[in-house]
This record gives C-alpha cells, sequence and structure tokens, in this order.
C-alpha cells in the first residue's frame, strides 16, 4: 500500500490495485427487448457500491467460485481478501429469464445492467453459519438471506447514474471522496463507520485519532437498516449540527456510504474497512462490537478478526478502541484503561434505551450527547 508523506500526495491504492469504475449513461434503445429484474434495496445498494469503485475489486456479482472461497476463507478466489458474499439473489421464476444481458430496475425505473455468466444454488444455512456465526432467524440478516431469492445470478454490472437523491450535498463517490482528500492535502485519513446518531463516546474516539492524522472521514451508513434503527435523515441532519459547532471544518468531511447494513459483525468489520481503503482512507476504526446485533459476537470480535490478515493485504491501518463511556467521578469520557472506576460511577445507555427515552420525549443526558443533537432526534421521533 502507498501512504502518504509529506513531499508527495498519493492516495492508498485501491483493493486490486485499481479503482472499479462502471458507470455510464444509458443508450438510447439500448434496453429495448432485454428481459428486466427488479432489484430491491439491499441489491440496488451493492449495484452502486461495485459500479462506483467502493468494492473494488469486485466488477459484478459474485460467480460460484469466488462466492465459496469468500464464505469459507473471507478470500476472494485469487486470495484478496474478502469477507462478505456480495451475490445476487433471485427467485427460480426470475432466473428462467434472466439470460444474458439483463436490464436492472428499482422503483420500477433501469438502473442498470448485469451480464449474466453464471447461476448457481447457494448452500444458505452453511453460508449464514459461516458469515453471520450463527443460523438464528432472528438475526437481521439471516432473516433478509433467508427471504431472499434461492437462485444467485453472477456477472459484471452497468450503473447508469449515481442515485444521489436523499443526501445529495454528502452523496460522493470513493473516486469523489478521494478528489475531497487530495484537494485537501490531507496525507493521511481516518474513517469512522455508524449507523447510529453520533453520541459523546463516538465523539471522543474520532477526536483521539484526529491526533493521529490529517483528517476524519464521518461516513455514515444510509442504506437499508433494521427497522428500529433511527432513520438515515434524521442521523445526517444531526451529524451536521454537530459537525457545524464542534468540529473543525478544515479537517472533516461527512460522507454518507450507501451500503445497506448486513449486521454481521467481525465479517462485516472488514468489509467495512476494505472499502473505506477504496474511498481513500489510511485508518479505520474498528471499536466495540462493530456492525454486530444484540448477543451474537463478542465484544472485540470485530477487532480480532483481522489478525486473519496481514497489514499489507489489508491495506489499511485499524485503529481498535476499547469500550467508552461517560465516568461521573471522573467527570470526562473515558475507557477500562484510563478509568479506575466501577460500573457504578458509568453512565452508559443502550441503543434500546436511547430509544425508549425518545420515544417518551424525555430529555438524553448531556453526558451522553449533545444538546443540539439531542433536540434533532426528539424532533425526528416526534414527526
Amino acid at each position: 500500500m502507498t501512504i502518504l508523506t509529506h513531499d508527495t500526495l498519493t492516495l492508498p491504492t485501491p483493493l486490486g490495485g485499481t479503482l472499479v469504475n462502471r458507470v455510464r449513461a444509458v443508450q438510447p434503445g439500448e434496453l429495448a427487448g432485454l428481459p428486466t429484474l427488479e432489484l430491491g434495496d439491499r441489491a440496488a445498494a451493492d449495484l452502486e457500491m461495485i459500479a462506483t469503485g467502493a468494492y473494488s475489486p469486485l466488477t459484478g456479482f459474485l460467480g460460484e467460485k469466488d462466492y465459496r472461497s469468500v464464505v469459507d476463507r473471507m478470500r476472494l478466489e485469487d486470495g484478496t481478501p474478502w469477507s462478505i458474499p456480495i451475490t445476487l439473489m433471485v427467485t427460480p421464476e426470475e432466473a428462467r429469464t434472466a439470460r444474458g444481458t439483463v436490464a436492472l430496475t428499482h422503483g420500477g425505473q433501469p438502473v442498470g445492467l448485469i451480464e449474466v455468466q453464471e447461476q448457481f444454488t447457494p448452500d444458505k444455512t452453511h453460508e449464514a453459519r459461516e458469515v453471520y456465526r450463527t443460523d438464528d432467524a432472528a438475526h437481521p440478516g439471516v432473516a433478509a438471506l433467508n427471504a431472499a431469492g434461492s437462485v444467485y445470478l453472477a456477472g459484471p454490472v452497468t450503473l447508469f447514474d449515481v442515485p444521489r437523491g436523499h443526501f445529495p450535498a454528502h452523496h460522493r463517490t470513493p473516486a469523489e471522496v478521494r478528489s475531497v482528500i487530495e484537494a485537501r492535502g490531507w496525507r493521511s485519513t481516518v474513517a469512522f463507520q455508524t449507523r447510529n446518531p453520533i453520541h459523546r463516546a463516538h465523539e471522543y474516539l474520532q477526536k483521539v485519532a484526529l491526533e493521529l492524522v490529517d483528517g476524519l472521514l464521518l461516513h455514515p451508513l444510509v442504506g437499508t437498516t433494521k427497522g428500529d434503527d433511527v432513520p438515515a435523515d434524521v442521523r445526517v441532519k444531526a451529524y451536521e449540527v454537530l459537525l457545524e459547532k464542534y468540529y473543525p471544518r478544515e479537517r472533516t468531511l461527512l460522507s454518507v456510504y450507501p451500503a445497506a447494513m448486513r449486521y454481521a459483525g467481525p465479517r462485516e468489520a472488514i468489509l467495512h474497512a476494505l472499502s473505506r481503503r477504496n474511498y481513500g482512507a489510511t485508518h479505520f476504526i474498528v471499536g466495540r462490537d462493530h456492525a454486530g446485533v444484540g448477543s451474537y459476537y463478542g465484544t472485540y470480535d470485530a477487532q480480532e478478526i483481522f489478525q486473519n490478515f496481514t497489514a499489507a493485504e489489508l491495506g489499511i491501518q485499524i485503529l481498535k478502541f476499547e469500550h467508552t463511556f461517560y465516568c461521573k467521578s471522573c467527570s470526562q469520557l473515558v475507557s477500562p484503561r484510563t478509568c479506575p472506576h466501577d460500573a457504578t460511577h458509568h453512565l452508559v445507555l443502550s441503543g434500546t434505551r436511547v430509544r425508549e427515552l425518545l420515544r417518551a420525549g424525555e430529555a438524553l443526558p448531556a453526558e451522553f450527547t449533545r444538546p443540539e443533537v439531542a433536540e434533532v432526534l426528539r424532533e425526528g421521533y416526534a414527526r
């Protein structure tokens, strides 16, 4: 991996060596007579992530050999690190007409193409146990896997246009994020993944990291999440008000990450890190139970899984942080490494408890989140 130096401004090499770009405008008459396939929200997000290079080196949905290698080894068949199978799942009825070039639609509108090169039937139970470490149907990732079609289509894709509708001011492709980093002259950039509103513990981690690097890429996931997660528009507004008052503008960049959430815990932490390398980040924060849900994963499993790869393979430096919280006796944000007090001194609010307070219209403690953020969340839940 090439790291920025004080003398040269060279961004980290994308995974696979080249940033994939499979975005182009649809040509007149190009779709005439083609079979069509309607994509759900998750598949449409994957299409964008592939075509814009966020999932470099992928150029399409995985074929069977790559799929099985990813499930069993966390690598593509050629050995490239890759932890989550990016597949296009369809019903047997849809598969029967999905031959050759197929037009992809989302919401009834044409959004791209796939050149179908393979069709195969997976072992979903095996996939669930390996990727999600469970086949429990209550796990949201397993539930989504089970609900999808039983046939996988594989082949290179084309995206007609980047869908920036919900967050046009913040929706940037990897190439565009890289351009901002270059324009600002950042020699090192730390990326922070979140699907939740930023609270004080997040702010603490980000600012500690900013002591080490030139810039912060605040990169909230805005694709499909669980129904009880805070809506993306509310979260983005909370990020905006926080950055306006409490972060250095020249050293922070808010840009949305359009992927769908899979809740795959450790495996998803790897995917999040590798894709942020493609966006131009040199560092990535992995904290407590990254991309986890419920009690399916150990507190620091998402940190330990990176031991399966060398630093050169990852091409991005992982910053591992312990659980952070507000200590009433220390009067500040701390971690088990820095706080001598037991849990009775700590203010720790679970996501469930935060949602309960918001639904009841109650105030969030100032030690937990900034008042401006709390007000955005309160308004979001009141609407």
